[in-house]
């Protein structure tokens, strides 16, 4: 996890940056048209940004207070899909689903809902908040998994801070600063 977070996450803010910078000029400079082009950058690079950032909260060590919090949360987990472990099944069944790479996400909807829902490439959730985020991208799994995707979602299951994910669930967490990675 420390190549994830030092060169796949920092690469995605330092290009950020650098396309939020170029904008700026852009705007200034009254170029629409290459402001227009620019927005995939933006969207791809402040997605991987915004994605890990949730990413990084929703872990915690292996059978930790963390692990094991989340009463809640889990309880409306259970109600929503009949029990806990057929979340898991319906997550992991999304996730192996996901072609080439992406991301996989619990929400919770302004109504109250739960859903599970997969993004592709860096795409953020822009609807409901966003509860819990697996990444999917081959960088997050295979220095330590290779091509074993189940054994990754498997232990992946054990790292997740349930407390955290309570926490966006209650409306109750730390808000994300992006500026501060």
């Amino acid at each position: 996890m420390t190549l994830h977070h030092d060169k796949h996450h920092q690469a995605y803010v330092t290009n950020l940056n650098k396309a939020m910078e170029e904008q700026e000029t852009l705007f200034q400079e009254g170029d629409v048209e290459k402001q227009i082009e620019l927005q995939s950058k933006i969207k791809f690079n402040g997605g991987g940004h915004i994605n890990h950032s949730l990413f990084w909260k929703n872990l915690a060590p292996a059978n930790s207070p963390q692990t094991q919090g989340g009463k809640e949360v889990k309880g409306d987990i259970s109600k929503t899909w009949g029990c806990f472990k057929a979340f898991e099944g319906n997550l992991t069944e999304a996730l192996n689903g996901i072609q080439g790479s992406g991301w996989g996400w619990l929400v919770k909807h302004p109504d109250g809902s739960l859903t599970i829902e997969t993004t592709s490439d860096q795409d953020p959730i822009t609807h409901g908040v966003p509860l819990l985020g697996i990444d999917f991208w081959e960088h997050a799994y295979y220095t330590q998994y290779y091509n074993n995707k189940a054994k990754y979602i498997e232990n992946i299951y054990q790292v997740i801070n349930w407390e955290e994910v309570e926490m966006r669930w209650n409306g109750t967490a730390e808000e994300l600063k992006l500026s501060d990675n």
